[in-house]
């Protein structure tokens, strides 16, 4: 079992910047993927960034160069840095972890980032 805590949503203005971070407890294997999800109304949850136990990391496009991910692997937290921010990136940021063959997927519970233009 996995316990995902995000932690560090709130209110940015568009422009501005904002650190998400995840901190992940319980029965954690090494061969991991950690990563970010967002979901606005009216659409489905979308992939924002993940980073493997490695460091390879994958960014959705749209966050392409304004956001940043990293991970601490002694802590077990993964943290996502966003910069230029927009209001297109107002939504629920989910915390997500997997094993890499997909057999444990557990998500955290959620943190409202909310940008204003």
């Amino acid at each position: 079992q996995v316990q995902l805590v995000e932690s560090g949503g709130g209110l940015a203005q568009a422009g501005g910047s904002l650190r998400l971070s995840c901190a992940a407890s319980g029965r954690i294997f090494s061969n991991n993927v950690m990563g970010w999800y967002r979901q606005s109304p009216g659409k489905q949850r979308e992939l924002v960034a993940t980073i493997t136990n490695g460091g390879t990391t994958n960014y959705a496009d749209s966050v392409k160069g304004r956001f940043t991910i990293s991970r601490d692997n002694a802590k077990n937290t993964v943290n996502l840095q966003m910069s230029s921010l927009k209001a297109e990136d107002t939504a629920v940021y989910y915390c997500h972890f997997r094993t890499i063959n997909y057999l444990q997927t557990y998500w955290g519970l959620g943190t409202q980032v909310t940008v204003s233009s």
